[in-house]
């Protein structure tokens, strides 16, 4: 990749596109460039002229953590300046209609934690995989927020139920929990393992077949199309709410839920 990216690492071989969160110090937290990045990323996958086309996409974390969800750090940093606006969440939102619709297969390799935001691209993933280590959660309620772009997401993927249980519940579900209600596809000691058996099939798909089953797909499962706009909304309305942002800086800044004295 001649790219000199920031928050990623990502190697293309052949017609599989390798990409790696790289934030360790902010544990794999979203900012807008990480999205940026991202996007470019997706954008060298669709692209269908290619000498050999780009037919996966794998995105890991850290043997840690996957990704925590949005960066706390970074927004406490623009709240205290007085500079923060509503975040635009359409960017993040579209990278993830990516991964479910474009034509490319996705999958998500999970080792650790993932929280929040972090579930959105585990979510919008054809395939995931993890190992025991893998652990997952939604806090957002801790917080006075609720997961509303990931939520269409999710429920697409588990269903309406099970995705309001997670909500609700703000608890870290394990891997095997993830993995009876949908959320994981495969569970092994390896992930290197797993992923490369799911490889040396899915890199016989050609990317015309892949295009025209994706388009296929964004039709009979399109709740996140259908559901984005509302989902934005909400996103936007929670991020204006001072009493919220209020509750972020105090976690940031003393480590203390909004409950705690």
């Amino acid at each position: 990749m001649k790219e000199p990216f920031k928050t990623i690492r990502a190697e293309v071989t052949g017609n599989i596109c390798r990409v790696r969160i790289d934030r360790p110090e902010k544990n794999n937290a979203i900012n807008a460039q990480l999205i940026t990045e991202l996007a470019s990323i997706v954008a060298l996958c669709k692209d269908e002229v290619r000498d050999i086309p780009i037919t996966i996409l794998v995105l890991e974390g850290s043997p840690d953590i996957f990704c925590v969800g949005g960066d706390f750090d970074e927004m406490n940093d623009k709240i205290k300046k007085g500079a923060l606006e509503s975040p635009d969440p359409n960017p993040l939102y579209n990278l993830w209609l990516d991964f479910m619709y474009s034509s490319f297969i996705t999958i998500s390799v999970v080792r650790g934690r993932v929280n929040a935001g972090g579930l959105g691209f585990v979510a919008a993933s054809d395939i995931v995989l993890a190992d025991s280590s893998a652990s997952f959660s939604l806090s957002e309620l801790l917080f006075g927020l609720f997961p509303a772009c990931v939520l269409p997401f999710l429920s697409n993927r588990i269903g309406k139920q099970k995705s309001h249980y997670m909500t609700l519940m703000t608890r870290v579900f394990t891997a095997e929990e993830a993995l009876n209600m949908g959320l994981v596809d495969v569970l092994g000691d390896s992930t290197e393992v797993l992923l490369r058996a799911h490889l040396n099939r899915l890199q016989r798909i050609s990317k015309k077949s892949i295009c025209q089953y994706k388009k296929y797909c964004s039709e009979i499962f399109d709740q996140p199309i259908r559901d984005k706009q509302i989902a934005i909304s909400a996103n936007q309305l929670l991020f204006k709410d001072p009493i919220n942002l209020k509750n972020i800086s105090r976690y940031i800044e003393e480590s203390k839920f909004p409950w705690e004295k």
